[in-house]
């Protein structure tokens, strides 16, 4: 239905409602069209989530081992940038988006092209995922599969942040309240 404004005149489905467009699309396209794009979304959940994490976590890790010049924070008898703390969290957050949005931008596109596909003679356009990547990779190039990289960073980068941030400051309310630790930190990944 978002979609729908975007197309031709001609080629508008121009639905009342979400009731009327489940109706027609059922009676139309049929019952399991409503599922078109599914298996890309879970593959695309996948991606996202596997690379949020272990990006993050080693992210974190790298920049807490950083150090040897003016700026540092000394940790016993090492010299560190970074201590425990919400710039750290923020810092290894941006880095954990920006490898998300590149790990995650070719499924992405090969999910929406799958749930926007039209049907050619009664046939799909796409017969799955690796069809629609190697499709776009021919037509338009190896770097069109990261065609909008900079809006899909600016909004995948904050929302990166915001859910580690709130995940670290949850993980150290629950050391310090539940668990009883005075000096609890966030930590947890």
């Amino acid at each position: 239905m978002t979609s729908d404004g975007r197309l031709p005149p001609a080629e508008r489905r121009n639905y009342k409602n979400v009731v009327d467009a489940l109706v027609r699309i059922v009676s139309e396209e049929g019952l399991f069209t409503l599922w078109r794009g599914a298996v890309p979304t879970m593959g695309r959940a996948m991606v996202v989530n596997a690379a949020q994490l272990a990006s993050y976590s080693q992210a974190k890790q790298s920049l807490l081992q950083t150090g040897e010049l003016g700026l540092a924070v000394h940790h016993d008898s090492r010299v560190c940038y970074f201590s425990e703390n919400i710039f750290l969290h923020f810092c290894a957050s941006m880095i954990s988006g920006l490898v998300t949005t590149a790990a995650s931008m070719p499924v992405d596109i090969a999910k929406t092209r799958i749930q926007n596909m039209k049907m050619i003679d009664g046939k799909p356009e796409y017969k799955g995922a690796v069809d629609v990547l190697t499709k776009v990779v021919k037509k338009e190039g190896f770097f069109s599969l990261w065609k909008g990289f900079t809006p899909y960073y600016m909004r995948l980068g904050p929302h990166t942040v915001l859910t580690f941030i709130f995940l670290e400051q949850m993980n150290k309310f629950y050391k310090r309240v539940v668990l009883g630790e005075a000096d609890a930190a966030g930590g947890g990944l």
